[in-house]
């Protein structure tokens, strides 16, 4: 099963009561917001989406509201990111049978794994399902770090590993993974701060959170690039560099949700341990976040 993927990849937040259940009415303007800011493709349950800190049920229904709602319109991934292969098939099966329309699968462990235990991971996953997989590479959430020439390895000898997604924001491995690949392996930059730079290197899109709250402007970035409008494109970037520094730094999860209730809008807090930013963190949030409002609004 092919797809074709590419431009901006981009993750939703998951919504929260107060109550701290699950919002779908609070997550359907969220799923509306990012195609709004045209976005090609939605990934649902990634870090920005809280996967780690909800229940199997939760997961569920944020997969099933997704699909039914995001049918026909944009291409639908799913995050896999499971401490067992047994559970990690068991979400790739629900997935497909809710048509997804890909996976994108990370390795999560207490016990660091080897480059075997890695590839079987992926091996078994693949036979499992019909999807293509998107292999996601973030050693500092994950605790697993696949080199380039692992990252290479599982796309050779696994079938449905179609893209990467690499995300420590070391640029010589995407120059490594291309120059391996023969320029063949499409790979998505996961990395806020060097997104520029890995377009610049021929990435194939950019995966990000940042639509939540910046809508267009990742995508204007992206398109600036594509059409070779380079100073165009160093402009949007240095306007969006801060921001999407801060994010990353902070937390994905508590900045958007921060970022959306000084735009207006209450989707919750991140789930604890995950704390809010403090008052300091807010005012230099906001700092940052109105300009590019303004600017996407011109």
């Amino acid at each position: 099963m092919n797809l074709e993927l590419s431009g901006i990849i981009a993750y939703p937040i998951t919504p929260f009561t107060r109550e701290d259940k699950l919002d779908m009415s609070a997550f359907e303007e969220v799923l509306n917001n990012l195609i709004q800011a045209n976005a090609d493709t939605i990934a649902i349950l990634g870090s920005a989406g809280e996967n780690f800190y909800l229940s199997d049920s939760e997961w569920e229904s944020i997969l099933k509201f997704s699909a039914a709602h995001l049918k026909g319109k944009l291409p639908l991934v799913v995050g896999v990111c499971e401490g067992t292969t047994a559970n990690a098939i068991a979400k790739a099966k629900k997935a497909e049978q809710e048509n997804a329309d890909a996976l994108m699968v990370i390795p999560s462990a207490y016990w660091k794994l080897n480059d075997e235990e890695i590839l079987q991971y992926y091996q078994e996953i693949s036979k499992s399902t019909r999807l293509p997989i998107i292999l996601y590479n973030n050693p500092a959430t994950s605790g697993v770090d696949m080199k380039p020439e692992l990252i290479l390895r599982i796309y050779n000898e696994v079938k449905n590993v179609q893209y990467v997604k690499e995300s420590t924001g070391d640029l010589r491995r995407i120059h490594r993974i291309q120059e391996l690949s023969n320029y063949k392996l499409p790979i998505f930059s996961g990395s806020n701060a060097t997104a520029y730079e890995a377009l610049m290197a021929g990435a194939t899109g950019w995966c990000t959170a940042a639509p939540n709250i910046i809508r267009e402007a990742p995508k204007q970035l992206y398109l600036a690039i594509k059409a070779s409008k380079l100073d165009l494109a160093r402009s949007l970037f240095r306007k969006q560099i801060p921001l999407l520094s801060f994010i990353t730094e902070r937390g994905l999860t508590q900045t958007i949700k921060a970022a959306f209730r000084i735009l207006g809008k209450d989707y919750g807090l991140a789930r604890k341990p995950l704390l809010d930013l403090s008052r300091d963190e807010k005012e230099y949030l906001e700092k940052l976040l109105i300009p590019l409002q303004a600017a996407q609004m011109m």
